[in-house]
């Protein structure tokens, strides 16, 4: 499709007698020819970037490019870099927008001949797209089922799945490590169509950077998923590579939704050294991810080596994880005026029984901090010096994290006021 741009752009170029560009719908450059004039700042960012500012995307679509049916003039704007006037024409195909073509000003004039040849170089230009996006998105599309099939519950449409992936050309075979993009949201509930369509965008442009057939996308309802391959890479340089790719996309989401870091997460799977075995990555990514999600404590981009005790306590069901809460722990959790108490264990525990830094933590005197853990023990039942009790209640609290819903037990032990 390119190459075929690019002919186009060269056989009309030298009929006008001037520069020609074609963008894609969201001004990424396609194909150019040689400039005949003065070139401006917004024009060099394009050639040398493949792609403009927001500043100017925006730019263009406050003047109604993509509104437009024929030939319009977009003004200088200085400010973004475009200090020359710009005559565009969109390219449709059956009114969908595909791109637009591009003369600039500093050519001269645009007179009636160069406006007839502007369209004819559209219209031709419409072909050649709408046969590009039909083939990528019938090879895309192929892509996507297999990629399906790789991370399925079958041994058998996984193994058929990565061989396919491989002769077919779309992955090569290696190691791989797999991320899992999550946005806002209730796990399992369906992303709005906007957030979605976010989601996509935001992996497909972190895709983008990896070489050719070295990563594989897939978007599902509640969130998305990269599958890199790394041949010939060792597992220390995958674990690096992985991470950092994963705060490209993070940031690439924060860009893409312009909600804040609060409201996505990636989690990172462990390597696996076939393409084959890409499910038991894919499934630590979307742990660690939902995990980051639900608890709020661990960052927005977490690799599931260090979930610690929440990996373990994320493959549990809701009820598996209730009936494993000490009994005299669930109306403690239940009960929202026990928050104060259920925190101070918190803090206790996580500082390893350490009275000293759980008050400094709690901002309290000891003596209070102990005050509150006896009444802890009241409720509870459970003895705090003893170590197996300490395990269950610091199991039952990070138990509550990942399941903040639980539900209470209704036979609280015998307590003493």
């Amino acid at each position: 499709m390119v190459s075929e741009l690019q002919r186009l752009v060269d056989a009309f170029g030298a009929r006008l007698g001037r520069s020609i560009a074609v963008d894609d719908a969201r001004l990424k450059l396609l194909a150019y020819n040689a400039h005949t004039g003065d070139v401006d700042d917004a024009r060099i960012e394009s050639v040398m970037h493949r792609g403009v500012s927001t500043a100017l995307v925006a730019h263009v679509s406050e003047q109604g490019a993509a509104q437009a049916s024929d030939v319009f003039t977009l003004p200088p704007c200085p400010r973004i870099g475009i200090t020359m006037e710009r005559v565009g024409i969109p390219i449709r195909y059956d009114d969908a927008l595909l791109g637009y073509v591009w003369l600039i000003g500093s050519d001269g004039p645009v007179g009636d001949r160069d406006v007839e040849l502007l369209r004819e170089a559209a219209a031709q230009a419409a072909l050649v797209l709408h046969r590009g996006h039909l083939g990528v998105d019938v090879t895309r599309s192929h892509a996507r089922e297999l990629v399906r099939d790789l991370i399925a519950p079958d041994q058998a449409l996984r193994t058929e799945a990565g061989v396919a992936l491989v002769e077919e050309e779309h992955a090569v075979a290696g190691p791989v490590a797999v991320l899992v993009a999550m946005v806002g949201g209730e796990e399992g509930e369906p992303l709005a169509e906007e957030r979605r369509l976010a989601l996509e965008l935001a992996v497909d442009r972190c895709r983008r950077r990896l070489p050719p057939s070295r990563g594989l996308a897939l978007t599902r309802p509640d969130h998305a998923l990269l599958l890199t391959i790394w041949p010939g890479a060792r597992s220390q340089v995958i674990e690096r590579n992985a991470a950092e790719l994963a705060e490209v996309l993070r940031e690439k989401l924060d860009a893409e939704l312009g909600l804040g870091r609060a409201a996505c997460w990636v989690g990172v799977g462990g390597t696996r050294p076939r393409l084959t075995e890409a499910l038991s990555s894919y499934e630590e990514a979307r742990r660690a991810a939902e995990v980051a999600r639900i608890t709020g404590t661990l960052g927005h981009v977490v690799a599931h080596k260090q979930l610690g005790v929440y990996a373990l306590l994320g493959k549990l069901t809701p009820d598996q994880l209730a009936e494993g809460i000490h009994p005299g722990l669930r109306p403690l959790l239940a009960n929202p005026a026990h928050r104060g108490l259920v925190e101070t264990l918190r803090v206790y525990l996580d500082h390893a029984g350490d009275a000293q830094r759980a008050a400094t933590a709690l901002h309290v005197h000891r003596s209070t901090l102990y005050k509150r853990l006896h009444r802890v023990e009241q409720l509870t039942g459970l003895r705090l010096d003893v170590g197996d009790d300490r395990l269950a209640a610091h199991l039952g609290l990070k138990t509550a994290e990942l399941h903040p819903r639980l539900p209470a037990s209704t036979h609280a032990p015998d307590v003493v006021f």
